[in-house]
């Protein structure tokens, strides 16, 4: 029997669900044991980085009398503000129905059923429903690194769903709701200004190749406006307006670029980079093709600017910092992909991302003495 199109995102609610659920639940159960893992429980995904450092702001918020007294962690006090309030702020409203820690897993699956969702919508611009269905279901698999994200204490879901939100209403000509959402980014993560950067370029080519401005661009002055707000509550609660950037060695962007092959630098400290390369080839190929589809279109201008900016990036996890480029990919080499052939062949990878996953976030966790703190 065929699927139906309007059973696609239901469909990709349910698989996103299953997907994450079964991974916890065999956590909780100590399933990867039996594949000779390490011993696991459900506090094993709890203390995912960077997931206790979002709960430790959740609770504290950026004061440092309140971390100093209540976590143990062994980072410096002025390393929180490196982390953004958007997040942490989801995983409070959550914990208004449980723990701390099952509000931040909450949060994420929350996020991660939103992206599956905005993702069909994001591909239904460009491509037949089916297509769009098979690119956002590969989403929640690939790449790995995504998939893991999916599971623990992560902003990246809700990131990448307001971006393509932002997207979305910008293709539809409503500027202001599009300048909401990227708002929202900006909230979550850092890097949501390379949004506005992206815009900003648009609209500049715009009015020169029109020889008028279009006030609705003005809407995206909002995005540096809530980066201000950030630094100003950073303020507020540190006294220091600059916090985010004196959060010690946080700050990873460098003056020349593929420093990530300088192996002796803090967040690197390995020779095993060649998958580094690969990562760089994807996503330059993949701008490659968008530009020639697109050419100067916020399509090509993102996740050209997000790729340009990445390998100025010193470290090690490179695959995290380039997810935001990664549903472009998907656009890029979308009928490809979602080709029989090409599914058959994700599809065997599925059990290799799924063992990654559990590898990975059982040798990704901080060393957490005490869970009382974090209740």
């Amino acid at each position: 029997m065929k699927t139906k199109p309007f059973t696609y995102p239901t469909l990709l609610l349910a698989i996103t669900l299953l997907s994450s659920v079964l991974i916890w639940f065999g956590f909780y159960k100590n399933l990867p044991q039996k594949l000779g893992f390490p011993s696991t429980t459900l506090e094993t995904v709890f203390a995912n980085y960077d997931g206790p450092n979002y709960m430790v702001v959740a609770k504290c918020l950026y004061q440092k009398d309140c971390i100093a007294k209540n976590f143990s962690l062994p980072l410096p006090l002025e390393y929180y503000p490196a982390h953004l309030p958007g997040y942490p702020l989801l995983i409070n409203y959550f914990s208004f129905f449980t723990t701390t820690p099952k509000a931040m897993l909450l949060a994420t699956l929350f996020g991660s059923l939103l992206f599956s969702l905005v993702s069909f919508y994001f591909y239904k611009l460009f491509f037949k429903e089916k297509i769009a269905f098979w690119l956002a279901f590969l989403t929640i698999f690939f790449p790995a690194r995504l998939f893991v994200l999916r599971l623990v204490g992560a902003p990246e879901t809700w990131f990448l769903s307001f971006i393509l939100l932002s997207i979305i209403f910008f293709k539809k000509k409503n500027f202001w709701v599009s300048a909401i959402f990227a708002v929202f980014s900006q909230l979550l993560k850092s890097p949501g200004i390379l949004l506005f950067a992206a815009y900003f370029v648009v609209a500049l080519i715009d009015y020169l190749k029109t020889k008028k401005f279009d006030t609705r661009y003005l809407y995206y002055l909002l995005i540096p406006a809530s980066a201000l707000g950030i630094f100003y509550y950073y303020f507020l609660q540190t006294g220091d307006f600059f916090a985010y950037f004196h959060s010690g060695d946080n700050f990873h962007l460098t003056p020349f670029p593929y420093q990530v092959f300088v192996s002796s630098r803090t967040w690197i400290n390995t020779i095993w980079l060649e998958d580094v390369i690969y990562v760089f080839a994807l996503c330059f190929f993949a701008v490659a093709k968008l530009w020639k589809k697109h050419k100067v279109d916020i399509l090509f201008l993102f996740p050209f600017i997000f790729t340009l900016a990445s390998i100025f990036v010193a470290h090690r996890d490179i695959s995290r910092y380039m997810i935001p480029v990664y549903p472009f990919v998907f656009l890029a080499f979308g009928k490809k992909i979602a080709s029989p052939k090409v599914r058959l062949i994700f599809f065997l990878l599925i059990p290799a991302v799924i063992l990654y996953a559990i590898n990975f976030i059982i040798g990704n966790t901080a060393p957490i003495t005490t869970w009382a703190p974090y209740l």
